[in-house]
């Protein structure tokens, strides 16, 4: 008898899991850190792909133009993945499956958003203190401040990190301003023109104002330079440029203070070196364009030192004529302003003879030293003396030849007749334009001479000479 076989009865077998779509807030939320994490939720890997490179052809560009278009074009991208997402997961995720998705996707978006929210705050806190540090004039500060910037910052807030580096360029500018202007302390105007030029340009960008103060302060500062000359060199151009009505137009008003003391200074180097017409030029501005300084006086005295040493240089160079002629000055005189006014008593005097081989230029030889004057410092007048010819005839005598003929002849004696010319030195005016006469003994007992002399020269004694030129020293 074989064993009864008992049948079991079959269970219903389980039907497999169906994957569940995901969840559209979770595709959403992947979306949201446009790194394609909710499109990889929905298993889209090229769409993924393409979000991921569209967010980095905009960052790229936000990167490198710091445009606040591009700022736009990134939110418009984060906004059209995030609902792209959202409707292509509409309908799927049951609710313990959605939970878990949208923890994961939140997982991945939520640190990604607050590192970017963090990275903007701490570029903000960058700006202000590069703002801050510009609006106090600190260009020092401003690049510290700005050399904490990294990559991340320029992700989060290109705008404003660019600004930052606006303000360092500017202040870059403003080195080479500084710059300019110290070569120009040595009176260099060209490198004063351009470093103002500089200033002009940094301040045209807005926002830099106290930075370009700043800088001009510091240059301003160190006026007045080591060298007068230099000094004056800088204030002129300040003084002549033009208003820009802006805190550049400060210059001229440190220049109005700076350039009398600088004037003088200058004047004084150059009259100190005998350079009297550079000397002059200095003095005569300060009185031009600074006429009630404290300093007038002494410029006036400066001028009329300078003006006297050019008087004085001009006239001894008219006075050293060639030897043996006259001297340039009694054709063509000038005046020494310096000299003594001519008046009465002795008038001291240059004494110049027409040839000076000629009998004439020994004649001063004769005077009294009270008459002759050292030099055009010293003098009053100056006393051109002419050719001499025979003056008044003063009387004839027979003479005898002692040779074989025995004839006589008869010898007319003249007095010595003399032009002269007289300028008075302090004006270089002529004062006296006439002959005069020398007398002396005549008819001497014996002469030597050839038969055919019919006139001689009187043989004129110290006093005789002195009588003929002292109307026209002594009054």
């Amino acid at each position: 008898m074989s064993d009864p076989t008992y049948a079991l009865p079959t269970m219903p077998s389980a039907a497999p899991d169906e994957p569940r779509a995901p969840d559209p807030v979770a595709v959403a939320l992947g979306n949201a850190s446009l790194l394609g994490v909710g499109y990889l939720m929905l298993r889209r890997r090229r769409l993924a792909l393409a979000a991921v490179a569209g967010t980095a052809v905009l960052v790229f560009g936000l990167v490198t133009t710091a445009s606040p278009s591009y700022e736009v074009a990134v939110l418009v991208w984060w906004a059209a993945v995030v609902v792209h997402g959202w409707f292509l997961a509409r309908g799927g995720g049951g609710r313990g499956t959605a939970r878990r998705q949208r923890l994961v996707a939140l997982g991945v978006t939520l640190p990604v958003l607050l590192v970017v929210g963090l990275l903007r705050f701490d570029a903000f806190r960058i700006g202000r203190s590069v703002t801050e540090a510009r609006e106090s004039g600190d260009c020092a500060r401003v690049s510290t401040a700005q050399d904490s910037v990294w990559f991340g910052h320029r992700v989060a807030d290109a705008p404003l990190t660019a600004r930052g580096d606006e303000a360092v360029a500017a202040c870059d500018r403003l080195g080479t301003a500084r710059a300019e202007l110290s070569t120009a302390l040595t009176g260099d105007t060209e490198a004063l023109a351009d470093g103002f030029g500089t200033l002009a340009s940094v301040l045209a960008e807005g926002g830099n104002e106290k930075t370009v103060e700043a800088t001009l302060n510091g240059f301003l500062g160190r006026l007045p330079a080591k060298d007068p000359c230099d000094t004056a060199a800088v204030t002129d151009w300040l003084s002549d440029r033009g208003r820009s009505h802006d805190v550049l137009d400060r210059a001229a008003d440190t220049a109005a203070l700076t350039a009398p003391a600088a004037l003088v200074g200058c004047g004084d180097d150059h009259l100190a070196d005998d350079s009297w017409e550079e000397a002059r030029t200095y003095y005569e501005r300060l009185l031009d364009r600074y006429p009630g300084s404290v300093l007038a006086d002494r410029a006036r005295k400066g001028a009329r030192k300078a003006t006297l040493s050019i008087e004085l240089a001009n006239v001894s160079n008219l006075l050293s004529g060639e030897t043996g002629t006259q001297p340039e000055y009694c054709a063509n005189p000038a005046k020494y302003s310096g000299a003594k006014p001519m008046g009465k008593g002795t008038n001291r005097a240059l004494f110049y003879a027409f040839d000076e081989d000629g009998t004439a230029s020994g004649y001063p030889k004769q005077f009294p030293g009270s008459w002759k004057a050292h030099d055009a410092a010293d003098a009053v007048l100056v006393v051109c003396m002419g050719e001499d010819t025979f003056g008044d005839s003063v009387e004839t005598c027979p003479y005898y030849n002692s040779g074989f003929s025995g004839s006589s002849s008869y010898v007319s004696f003249h007095k010595i007749e003399i032009p002269v010319k007289v300028y008075e030195l302090r004006t270089g005016r002529l004062v006296a334009d006439r002959k005069i006469q020398i007398s002396g003994t005549s008819c001497p007992s014996t002469i030597f001479t050839a038969e055919s002399t019919v006139s001689m020269y009187v043989d004129p004694s110290t006093s005789d000479v002195r009588s003929a030129f002292r109307p026209l020293v002594v009054r």
